[in-house]
């Protein structure tokens, strides 16, 4: 094996734009099989608006029932503010606390309904509040690789979000590509640029992706230096703030193959995973 990988695993991201209502003893029965494949890190709820995001309003509920005696997954939960912060500290299961920033200022309002400036106070509220509740805090970096609503967007504008939020004191920011804009040259641009500017953070990849190019994703980020990939089983779900049709996430399973190839030490149980995979289908099939 040559190095290591972070694998985290967000059936969040793929659960929150179902609008049926998946029971939460359904939900709770998947998210035990994900969490048995031992994925560094499980994003397996959230704590905002129920109204905004009725999905995942039963979030406290899975926290208290989810089962982790056997697993070495840690859970991250996404909060929009400082309510959501508080909410999310209160649980000892729960390891990070993730908080979507956007560097458009159009679709920060568009997801939280705040200005950027504003995020940023909520921001340094949510650090203090993860700070005494022992959590780290993961900052998605949101339209790091394009700008489809029309505010200035440049390679100096990430890094100089990238500076800021390091100085506030985040230490994890994964780039994301919300609605899939990206493709492997702005990828390997904007990655090979954060790295060389920011030697103090851990960098992660929540890309987007139309099937046929997840895996050049892939490879761009990885070869671009990322080891921090989230991805989806089977690349379901997407942005539902983003008003525009819903691109998938990146497929696990591609991922887990890629880095499979390259030799790369990665914390999954096999036959666990095939066991989650085959349920995957009939999950978010059924409801979607």
């Amino acid at each position: 094996m040559l190095e290591k990988v972070k694998v985290i695993e967000c059936p969040r991201d793929g659960m929150q734009n179902i609008m049926t209502f998946i029971p939460t003893k359904t939900k709770l029965n998947y998210l035990q099989s994900v969490v048995n494949v031992g994925f560094d890190i499980v994003d397996i709820g959230s704590f905002v608006s129920t109204k905004a995001i009725p999905q995942l309003s039963d979030t406290k509920d899975i926290i208290d029932l989810i089962d982790l005696s056997n697993s070495k997954s840690k859970l991250l939960t996404i909060v929009a503010n400082k309510k959501g912060a508080e909410n999310a500290s209160t649980f000892e299961k729960i390891s990070f606390i993730g908080y979507p920033f956007s560097i458009s200022e159009s679709f920060q309002i568009r997801n939280t309904n705040k200005t950027i400036n504003d995020s940023v106070d909520e921001l340094d509220n949510i650090l203090s509040i993860s700070d005494k509740g022992n959590k780290e805090v993961v900052v998605y970096l949101s339209m790091c690789f394009g700008n489809p609503y029309g505010d200035p967007w440049n390679i100096d504008i990430v890094n100089e979000w990238v500076f800021k939020l390091s100085k506030m004191g985040v230490n994890t920011i994964s780039l994301s590509d919300t609605i899939g804009s990206s493709n492997t040259e702005s990828i390997s641009s904007i990655f090979e640029s954060v790295f060389k500017n920011h030697n103090n953070i851990e960098f992660g990849a929540h890309l987007h992706s139309e099937p046929k190019t997840s895996y050049t994703k892939i490879k761009s980020a990885f070869e671009a230096g990322c080891r921090r990939f989230d991805g989806v089983i089977k690349g379901f779900g997407g942005c539902p703030m983003a008003n525009n049709e819903l691109v998938g996430n990146i497929p696990t399973e591609e991922l887990i193959s890629f880095l499979q190839k390259k030799k790369v030490s990665i914390k999954i149980n096999s036959s666990k995973f095939e066991e989650c995979y085959k349920l995957s289908s009939d999950f978010y099939n059924k409801y979607s």
